[in-house]
């Protein structure tokens, strides 16, 4: 604290006591720019008078000293104290020193960022607060810890990713996840599992395997199921929705080439070599180094960027495509280029189907179960569930409505929260092969069956709205209704003034309506396939109806044949070569069906299909079913036809089939021309 004393009027004389003084660390000190107390005040040199300019307040040149005194008294004070340790080595205190004397001590030392101004006085400190850890112990940059915790995380989801090979009543979604619940479930989890799928043949073990894949991602971060779903069935949407990729492999060579900075033919040649562009797209990023990794690849962000994909349409879409593809491909590593090459090529080639995979969702369903348990009377819940879940999506398939319902409503509450839905496809009905009408007798003993002609066209399931919208799907799910605008313009005039919807199971056949008989399938394959207009068609059709699925907003399934045929034929009036009821004959005596498959393979039709009438003659979705027979001419030893052949050339395989060879050309031998002349490729 300043003391106040007289002020004295300064000569040029020599002090008579020497000063401290401390001056700032400047290299000005001399510069015309000088500090304010080496100015004399304008006052005191034009003054002539040597005391005009006494005062009895301290004068700043006081002040200076003063503090400048202080100053070094607490350096000389604080340079006698031992040196104090850091605290990050050794942050006991003293046994020899008391609280009360540390805190003195630091009350007394001077602060490094305490600043005074230039006239000496001090300036007050602003409470901050300071860092828990010292200078040196700062953390690494943030985006370096995100490169490093993401490898670290690859490296031991790679170690832990064989947990999954596990049974899953001994799997426990922690032993693979590395990342937080909810956060998102990296690609490279999907692409590992996929590999570890890829390396086994046993069905059991693969269902296993997929099951545990499902349930981490439902443990961890549920919402990216559908996502997960969908890409491990290789597609991006239901099929009834029309949306593909749309990609060839020239598209996709290009897009490997500029994300790997290398030329298009370096990857063709490689593709030759290996025979598969996804382990091409492997081997090219993993010779790759980059100065800063982009994001790592979610199952989410994949899927999305897919959809985008394969919404791309108009100018410059392939390029936009492309560019799409190189962003996935540059973010890629470790195994995630191959499968994402295979996925856009739509030819996963893992050893799984779908039907594998409906079943794995339904068992993990089970060991996920948060919502019911299953009924009393079910034995084996794994079993029960896998068939709810194949069964709910044969009604329904889009995963989109069934994954979502397995979350909320569980599993066993499935079939009531997926039902049949109109304007979407139901998955058709199959039949097994017989060989003879003998076979049908025997297997249909005691039983009303009922025997229609198997016509030799396109399968066909066409959707009646109550708004006189009209939908047309294949056998495979497959919008169809652009090939067909003959067929919705007709439809309407063939229904009953009562009817108001329905769903038809029928096949579309080529026909000639001069000669009223019907044309080889070969004709019907001349038709385009998308945006026909009426004007333009050539080959006209004939609807031959044989089933009804749904009706003015009741579904069908559940009912025997014969009711739905009764509802078949009351709904609807024949118009000879537009539409007809597929001809039929109930009759168990062996010659009349004999007769009957005779008079189909005349009329040009495939065979007989034969069908039980009231017993177990429920509609199954997806399913080849013993109570629907198929006896085409090809089966029978007697009216088939052979040909003896010979493969004459052999065509490279690829994927699974790399090293040997995927296809053989075969040829028959002409006597009179003594030469191969080639007949079909098979593989």
């Amino acid at each position: 604290m300043l003391t106040f004393r007289p002020c004295h009027l300064l000569r040029h004389t020599c002090l008579s006591r020497p000063l401290n003084l401390r001056f700032p660390p400047s290299s000005s000190h001399f510069l015309p720019s000088k500090p304010s107390f080496f100015r004399p005040p304008p006052l005191f040199l034009s003054s002539l008078n040597p005391y005009s300019n006494m005062s009895s307040r301290p004068s700043a040149f006081d002040a200076l000293m003063s503090n400048a005194r202080r100053l070094a008294a607490k350096k000389n004070s604080s340079s006698s104290s031992p040196t104090k340790k850091r605290k990050s080595l050794d942050s006991s205190p003293s046994k020899t020193q008391s609280p009360n004397s540390t805190k003195t001590q630091d009350s007394t030392e001077v602060k490094p960022d305490q600043e005074s101004d230039i006239n000496g006085i001090e300036k007050p400190i602003e409470d901050s607060p300071k860092p828990n850890v010292d200078e040196t112990q700062k953390p690494p940059d943030s985006k370096k810890m995100k490169v490093v915790s993401v490898s670290e995380r690859n490296a031991e989801l790679k170690g832990k990713i064989g947990s999954l090979k596990k049974k899953p009543a001994d799997f426990d979604p922690k032993m693979v996840a590395c990342w937080e619940k909810g956060e998102r479930v990296p690609f490279l989890f999907l692409s590992l599992a996929f590999d570890l799928i890829s390396n086994e043949t046993g069905r059991i073990v693969i269902t296993d395997i997929v099951c545990n894949m499902l349930r981490t991602v439902i443990d961890t971060t549920p919402d990216d199921l559908v996502a997960a779903v969908y890409l491990a069935a290789n597609k991006v949407a239901p099929a009834h929705e029309g949306l593909e990729l749309g990609i060839g492999d020239a598209s996709i060579i290009k897009a490997l080439a500029e994300a790997c900075g290398r030329t298009e033919s370096q990857v063709k040649s490689q593709y030759k070599d290996k025979g598969d562009l996804g382990l091409v797209a492997q081997a090219s990023r993993s010779s790759q180094s980059m100065m800063r990794k982009p994001d790592p690849l979610t199952v989410v962000k994949v899927f999305d960027t897919f959809r985008l994909i394969a919404k791309e349409s108009g100018k410059d879409s392939q390029e936009k495509k492309k560019n799409r593809i190189k962003a996935l491909l540059v973010a890629a590593t470790d195994c995630e280029p191959q499968y994402l090459i295979r996925l856009l090529q739509t030819k996963l080639r893992i050893g799984f189907s779908e039907q594998t995979l409906l079943a794995a969702l339904g068992q993990a369903a089970v060991h996920n179960e948060q919502h019911s348990k299953p009924p009393p009377n079910i034995q084996s819940p794994l079993e029960e569930a896998a068939k709810i879940v194949k069964q709910v999506f044969s009604i329904l398939p889009v995963y989109d409505k069934v994954v979502p319902a397995l979350l909320t409503g569980g599993i066993w509450n499935l079939s009531k929260t997926c039902s049949f839905t109109l304007g979407i496809p139901v998955g058709p009905m199959l039949a097994k092969p017989t060989k003879g009408v003998a076979e049908i007798v025997n297997k249909f003993q005691d039983i009303d069956f009922i025997c229609e002609y198997k016509y030799d066209g396109e399968r066909a399931q066409i959707h009646y709205m109550e708004n006189g919208i009209v939908e047309i799907y294949s056998r495979n799910a497959e919008r169809n209704t652009g090939k067909f605008p003959d067929v919705v313009a007709a439809i309407s005039r063939f229904k009953k003034s009562s009817v108001k919807s329905f769903v038809l199971d029928c096949e579309l056949v080529a026909y000639d309506r001069v000669q009223k008989k019907i044309l080889p399938f070969q004709i019907l394959s001349t038709r385009a396939r998308k945006n026909v207009v009426v004007s333009d068609i050539k080959v006209d059709v004939c609807i031959f109806a044989f089933d009804i699925l749904y009706l003015n907003g009741q579904p069908l399934l559940q009912e025997q044949l014969k009711v739905r045929k009764e509802r078949l034929y009351d709904s609807f009036e024949e118009e000879a070569g537009f539409y007809q009821f597929a001809t039929a004959l109930t009759s168990n005596e062996l010659e009349e069906i004999q007769a009957f498959l005779d008079s189909a393979v005349s009329l040009s039709c495939e065979g007989l299909i034969i069908k039980t009438l009231d017993r177990d003659a429920t509609y199954e979705p997806s399913k080849r079913s013993l109570n629907w027979l198929k006896l085409k001419k090809d089966y029978m030893e007697s009216i088939g036809d052979t040909l003896d052949l010979v493969p004459i050339a052999a065509f490279h395989g690829r994927g699974k089939r790399t090293g040997f060879y995927g296809a053989f050309l075969l040829a028959c031998y002409d006597d009179r021309n003594e030469e191969f002349q080639s007949i079909c490729k098979i593989e």
